[in-house]
Protein backbone atom coordinates (compact mmCIF):
# COMPACT_ATOMS: atom_id res chain seq x y z
CA UNK A 1 0.00 0.00 0.00
CA UNK A 2 1.43 3.69 -0.29
CA UNK A 3 0.09 6.65 0.48
CA UNK A 4 0.81 10.48 -1.51
CA UNK A 5 -1.82 12.52 1.05
CA UNK A 6 -1.28 13.30 4.57
CA UNK A 7 -4.20 11.15 5.55
CA UNK A 8 -5.01 7.77 3.76
CA UNK A 9 -8.45 6.83 3.73
CA UNK A 10 -8.21 3.34 1.81
CA UNK A 11 -8.37 0.49 3.82
CA UNK A 12 -8.08 -3.24 3.05
CA UNK A 13 -9.43 -6.13 4.76
CA UNK A 14 -7.74 -9.88 3.93
CA UNK A 15 -9.49 -12.50 5.82
CA UNK A 16 -8.78 -11.17 9.37
CA UNK A 17 -7.19 -8.55 9.09
CA UNK A 18 -7.25 -4.65 8.57
CA UNK A 19 -5.00 -2.90 7.09
CA UNK A 20 -4.01 0.81 6.27
CA UNK A 21 -0.76 2.10 5.39
CA UNK A 22 1.83 -0.73 5.58
CA UNK A 23 2.57 -4.13 3.68
CA UNK A 24 0.85 -6.82 4.91
CA UNK A 25 1.43 -11.32 3.22
CA UNK A 26 -0.25 -14.15 4.57
CA UNK A 27 -1.71 -17.90 3.33
CA UNK A 28 -4.82 -19.20 3.96
CA UNK A 29 -6.50 -22.86 3.35
CA UNK A 30 -9.85 -22.88 2.64
CA UNK A 31 -9.94 -26.17 3.87
CA UNK A 32 -9.81 -24.49 7.61
CA UNK A 33 -12.53 -22.35 6.95
CA UNK A 34 -16.23 -21.68 5.81
CA UNK A 35 -15.96 -17.70 4.80
CA UNK A 36 -13.87 -14.83 4.64
CA UNK A 37 -13.53 -11.62 2.91
CA UNK A 38 -10.35 -9.69 0.76
CA UNK A 39 -12.11 -6.05 -0.11
CA UNK A 40 -10.22 -2.87 -0.09
CA UNK A 41 -12.64 0.58 0.29
CA UNK A 42 -11.05 3.85 -1.09
CA UNK A 43 -12.79 6.16 1.64
CA UNK A 44 -14.20 10.16 0.52
CA UNK A 45 -15.25 13.30 2.46
CA UNK A 46 -13.65 16.19 4.35
CA UNK A 47 -11.42 16.10 7.46
CA UNK A 48 -10.60 12.04 8.23
CA UNK A 49 -14.64 11.16 7.25
CA UNK A 50 -13.23 9.17 4.30
CA UNK A 51 -10.99 7.07 6.47
CA UNK A 52 -14.28 6.47 8.88
CA UNK A 53 -16.68 5.22 6.25
CA UNK A 54 -13.86 2.78 4.99
CA UNK A 55 -13.34 1.24 7.97
CA UNK A 56 -16.73 1.51 9.40
CA UNK A 57 -17.55 -0.07 6.04
CA UNK A 58 -15.42 -3.07 6.48
CA UNK A 59 -15.39 -3.87 9.69
CA UNK A 60 -19.20 -3.90 9.42
CA UNK A 61 -18.84 -6.49 6.56
CA UNK A 62 -16.57 -8.59 8.12
CA UNK A 63 -18.58 -9.07 11.16
CA UNK A 64 -21.72 -9.39 9.02
CA UNK A 65 -20.06 -11.89 6.71
CA UNK A 66 -18.65 -14.01 10.35
CA UNK A 67 -22.56 -14.16 11.64
CA UNK A 68 -24.02 -15.40 8.53
CA UNK A 69 -25.62 -18.64 8.89
CA UNK A 70 -24.69 -21.57 7.40
CA UNK A 71 -25.95 -23.57 4.06
CA UNK A 72 -27.25 -19.92 2.69
CA UNK A 73 -28.18 -20.94 -0.84
CA UNK A 74 -26.75 -18.28 -3.53
CA UNK A 75 -29.97 -16.67 -4.74
CA UNK A 76 -30.10 -16.09 -0.07
CA UNK A 77 -26.82 -15.13 -0.28
CA UNK A 78 -27.23 -12.37 -2.60
CA UNK A 79 -30.60 -11.38 -0.77
CA UNK A 80 -28.77 -11.42 2.29
CA UNK A 81 -26.05 -8.69 1.15
CA UNK A 82 -28.53 -6.37 -1.06
CA UNK A 83 -30.38 -6.14 2.97
CA UNK A 84 -26.55 -5.33 4.10
CA UNK A 85 -25.45 -2.70 1.70
CA UNK A 86 -29.08 -0.58 2.67
CA UNK A 87 -27.77 -1.41 5.99
CA UNK A 88 -25.08 -0.14 5.80
CA UNK A 89 -24.95 2.83 3.60
CA UNK A 90 -27.53 4.27 6.02
CA UNK A 91 -24.73 4.20 9.36
CA UNK A 92 -22.48 5.67 7.27
CA UNK A 93 -24.72 8.27 6.03
CA UNK A 94 -26.73 8.93 9.85
CA UNK A 95 -23.01 9.54 11.01
CA UNK A 96 -22.80 12.80 8.40
CA UNK A 97 -26.03 13.31 10.23
CA UNK A 98 -24.61 13.38 13.41
CA UNK A 99 -21.21 14.79 12.74
CA UNK A 100 -20.65 18.09 10.51
CA UNK A 101 -17.23 17.28 9.97
CA UNK A 102 -18.15 13.63 8.75
CA UNK A 103 -21.25 15.16 6.27
CA UNK A 104 -21.05 13.23 2.62
CA UNK A 105 -18.53 10.95 3.95
CA UNK A 106 -18.47 7.56 1.79
CA UNK A 107 -16.65 5.01 0.74
CA UNK A 108 -16.69 2.70 -2.80
CA UNK A 109 -16.25 -1.06 -1.95
CA UNK A 110 -14.70 -4.45 -4.30
CA UNK A 111 -13.98 -7.39 -2.86
CA UNK A 112 -13.71 -11.12 -2.98
CA UNK A 113 -16.20 -13.36 -0.66
CA UNK A 114 -15.63 -17.31 0.02
CA UNK A 115 -19.13 -18.52 1.76
CA UNK A 116 -20.25 -22.51 1.86
CA UNK A 117 -17.69 -23.70 -0.60
CA UNK A 118 -18.32 -20.78 -3.35
CA UNK A 119 -16.38 -17.67 -4.42
CA UNK A 120 -18.60 -14.43 -5.40
CA UNK A 121 -17.12 -10.79 -6.02
CA UNK A 122 -18.48 -7.78 -5.17
CA UNK A 123 -18.43 -3.96 -6.39
CA UNK A 124 -19.96 -0.74 -5.32
CA UNK A 125 -17.85 2.50 -6.91
CA UNK A 126 -15.01 3.02 -8.68
CA UNK A 127 -12.43 0.38 -6.97
CA UNK A 128 -11.22 -2.65 -9.75
CA UNK A 129 -11.24 -6.44 -9.23
CA UNK A 130 -9.21 -7.63 -12.60
CA UNK A 131 -8.20 -11.63 -12.88
CA UNK A 132 -4.67 -12.61 -14.09
CA UNK A 133 -4.85 -15.86 -15.89
CA UNK A 134 -2.39 -17.41 -18.24
CA UNK A 135 -0.09 -13.82 -18.57
CA UNK A 136 -3.24 -11.59 -19.41
CA UNK A 137 -4.83 -9.23 -17.32
CA UNK A 138 -9.04 -8.61 -17.37
CA UNK A 139 -10.68 -6.13 -15.33
CA UNK A 140 -14.05 -7.75 -13.73
CA UNK A 141 -15.53 -5.46 -12.24
CA UNK A 142 -17.26 -2.42 -14.39
CA UNK A 143 -16.74 1.30 -12.94
CA UNK A 144 -19.58 3.04 -11.44
CA UNK A 145 -18.41 6.53 -12.35
CA UNK A 146 -19.20 8.89 -15.01
CA UNK A 147 -16.96 7.81 -17.55
CA UNK A 148 -18.80 4.29 -18.09
CA UNK A 149 -22.24 5.84 -18.50
CA UNK A 150 -20.51 7.41 -21.24
CA UNK A 151 -18.64 4.84 -22.68
CA UNK A 152 -15.10 6.26 -22.08
CA UNK A 153 -12.71 3.74 -21.06
CA UNK A 154 -10.61 6.20 -19.35
CA UNK A 155 -11.01 6.25 -15.37
CA UNK A 156 -13.15 9.11 -13.59
CA UNK A 157 -12.75 10.31 -10.45
CA UNK A 158 -16.93 11.50 -10.32
CA UNK A 159 -18.43 8.21 -9.28
CA UNK A 160 -22.08 7.68 -9.44
CA UNK A 161 -22.28 4.66 -6.98
CA UNK A 162 -20.76 4.56 -3.23
CA UNK A 163 -21.56 3.44 0.12
CA UNK A 164 -22.70 6.90 1.88
CA UNK A 165 -21.42 10.23 0.31
CA UNK A 166 -24.86 11.55 -0.21
CA UNK A 167 -25.83 8.53 -2.49
CA UNK A 168 -29.27 7.31 -1.77
CA UNK A 169 -29.43 4.04 -3.91
CA UNK A 170 -26.36 2.41 -3.63
CA UNK A 171 -26.20 -0.55 -5.61
CA UNK A 172 -23.89 -3.90 -5.48
CA UNK A 173 -22.41 -5.63 -8.35
CA UNK A 174 -22.51 -8.91 -7.04
CA UNK A 175 -21.95 -12.32 -8.69
CA UNK A 176 -21.06 -16.07 -8.32
CA UNK A 177 -17.47 -16.79 -10.01
CA UNK A 178 -18.58 -18.11 -13.17
CA UNK A 179 -15.20 -19.03 -13.92
CA UNK A 180 -13.27 -21.62 -11.42
CA UNK A 181 -10.41 -20.47 -9.51
CA UNK A 182 -7.36 -22.17 -11.46
CA UNK A 183 -4.52 -22.81 -9.65
CA UNK A 184 -2.31 -19.89 -11.12
CA UNK A 185 -4.69 -17.35 -11.21
CA UNK A 186 -3.37 -14.28 -9.49
CA UNK A 187 -6.39 -11.84 -8.46
CA UNK A 188 -6.05 -8.21 -7.92
CA UNK A 189 -8.07 -5.92 -6.06
CA UNK A 190 -8.00 -1.72 -6.08
CA UNK A 191 -8.52 1.78 -5.58
CA UNK A 192 -8.41 4.28 -8.41
CA UNK A 193 -5.09 5.44 -7.25
CA UNK A 194 -3.49 2.50 -9.23
CA UNK A 195 -5.19 2.27 -11.74
CA UNK A 196 -5.85 5.86 -12.46
CA UNK A 197 -1.72 6.37 -12.52
CA UNK A 198 -0.85 2.63 -13.54
CA UNK A 199 -1.88 1.49 -17.75
CA UNK A 200 -3.81 -1.83 -17.42
CA UNK A 201 -0.89 -3.06 -19.83
CA UNK A 202 1.38 -1.79 -17.08
CA UNK A 203 0.10 -3.90 -14.19
CA UNK A 204 0.14 -6.49 -16.54
CA UNK A 205 3.76 -6.49 -17.43
CA UNK A 206 4.36 -6.61 -13.40
CA UNK A 207 2.44 -8.98 -12.94
CA UNK A 208 4.22 -11.19 -15.28
CA UNK A 209 7.37 -10.38 -12.83
CA UNK A 210 5.53 -11.64 -9.95
CA UNK A 211 5.21 -8.05 -8.79
CA UNK A 212 3.57 -7.87 -4.66
CA UNK A 213 0.69 -5.57 -3.82
CA UNK A 214 3.44 -3.38 -2.62
CA UNK A 215 5.58 -2.66 -5.78
CA UNK A 216 2.30 -2.51 -7.85
CA UNK A 217 1.25 0.69 -5.12
CA UNK A 218 5.01 1.60 -5.62
CA UNK A 219 4.57 2.31 -9.25
CA UNK A 220 1.66 3.95 -8.69
CA UNK A 221 3.92 6.43 -6.67
CA UNK A 222 6.85 6.38 -9.13
CA UNK A 223 4.10 7.80 -11.64
CA UNK A 224 3.29 10.57 -9.38
CA UNK A 225 0.46 9.45 -7.76
CA UNK A 226 -1.92 11.86 -6.71
CA UNK A 227 -4.34 9.87 -4.53
CA UNK A 228 -4.24 6.98 -1.99
CA UNK A 229 -2.56 3.79 -3.66
CA UNK A 230 -4.55 0.38 -2.03
CA UNK A 231 -3.92 -3.09 -3.35
CA UNK A 232 -4.59 -6.58 -2.82
CA UNK A 233 -2.72 -9.65 -4.86
CA UNK A 234 -3.68 -13.12 -3.85
CA UNK A 235 -3.15 -16.16 -5.96
CA UNK A 236 -4.94 -19.55 -6.07
CA UNK A 237 -2.00 -21.92 -5.55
Amino acid sequence: MGCVRSNNEDMVLAYDKFIRGEAYQTELMTENTDRFVIAVADGMGGHNAGEVASADTLTNLHYFINDLPKGLSAGEFNEMMMEWLSSVNQIITSKGHVNPDMAEMGTTLVGVVFYNGKYYWMNCGDSRLYRFRQGKLKQLSVDHSLNTLKGEKRHSNIITNCIGGGCKSPYLDFFEFTDDFLPGDTYLLCSDGLSDMVPDENMEQLLQENASANRLCEAAIEAGGYDNVSACVFSVM
